[in-house]
């Protein structure tokens, strides 16, 4: 199954509430269909793409032309487009596929510069320690698949917004060496200034605080009407959350972690004064 990830949620959803819209339940709209409950389920949550020939099928059934069946095959056909992420070796899954199609990310990290923000060289030296096995090859693709999402914050269309808020710690850590941290450091101060990018440090002065249990992104996805979503990544693999209460959790706590950090211009300030001590 490939394509957009995002598209093909709208499509189940849209292909769910006009079931449901007909009078159908899920058991008699299958069997009319002559498909399993389990496939019909499946398509319904987005766990499993459907052809043209099973979309017009579902068309037929719930009575629906015109205008609004050509916009849910418009939906099909998105669902199916290969996304740019599978050039790079990576699948539909994980955050890749999700911030692809966002037009707003609110990262906190309290370990390391956010990956949309990150030289080649610090990226490299954060992929080193990761406890997950990867084949040079590998590593090369998602470094350069790390590279390439960088690309949506100058794009002209469809940019995407980034609000970051850091931890002190960030600016201090080497990580890749003195060299490529002071790269990185100067690569910071350049992104700052797009007008697409928005930079907080959370500075240890403010002691103890909601993030210090790990950092985690908030993906919106204002232009598609899709419902917000929460992602966190740890050691041993990632955790994405979509329940509307936990992700306004998630929100409340960036926000509050936000209006704790330095403004923007005394962010800036700081990495130029860590970047001078480098």
């Amino acid at each position: 199954m490939g394509g957009s990830v995002i598209r093909r949620r709208q499509l189940a959803r849209e292909l769910r509430r006009l079931r449901e819209a007909a009078g159908y339940s899920l058991e008699v709209a299958a069997d009319r269909l002559e498909w399993s409950t389990s496939k019909l389920s499946r398509i319904e949550n987005g766990l499993q793409g459907v052809d043209k020939h099973g979309v017009n099928g579902m068309l037929d059934l719930y009575d629906l032309g015109g205008d609004h069946a050509e916009y849910i095959h418009q939906l099909r056909r998105e669902a199916m487009q290969r996304g740019w992420w599978r050039a790079f070796g990576l699948d539909d899954r994980g955050y890749v596929p999700l911030e692809a199609e966002a037009s707003l990310a609110r990262e906190y990290t309290l370990a390391y510069v956010p990956g949309l923000l990150q030289t080649a060289d610090y990226a490299r030296a954060v992929f080193a320690t990761s406890v997950l096995a990867r084949s040079s090859e590998k590593l090369k693709n998602e470094l350069a698949a790390r590279m390439y999402r960088q690309r949506r914050l100058t794009a002209d269309e469809e940019p995407l917004e980034l609000v970051a808020v850091l931890d002190e710690s960030v600016l201090l850590r080497p990580v890749g060496g003195p060299d490529a941290m002071r790269a990185q450091l100067e690569h910071l101060l350049i992104a700052a200034e797009l007008p697409t990018v928005t930079v907080h440090v959370l500075p240890f002065r403010i002691g103890a605080h909601l993030g210090m249990d790990g950092g985690f992104s908030i993906l919106s996805f204002g232009h598609l009407g899709e419902p917000d979503l929460a992602y966190a990544e740890h050691a041993f693999g990632a955790t994405q959350v979509e329940k509307e209460i936990e992700v306004g959790r998630a929100t409340l706590t960036f926000d509050r972690l936000q209006s704790a950090a330095l403004s923007p211009a005394d962010s800036v300030k700081l990495v130029g004064e860590v970047l001078d001590r480098a």
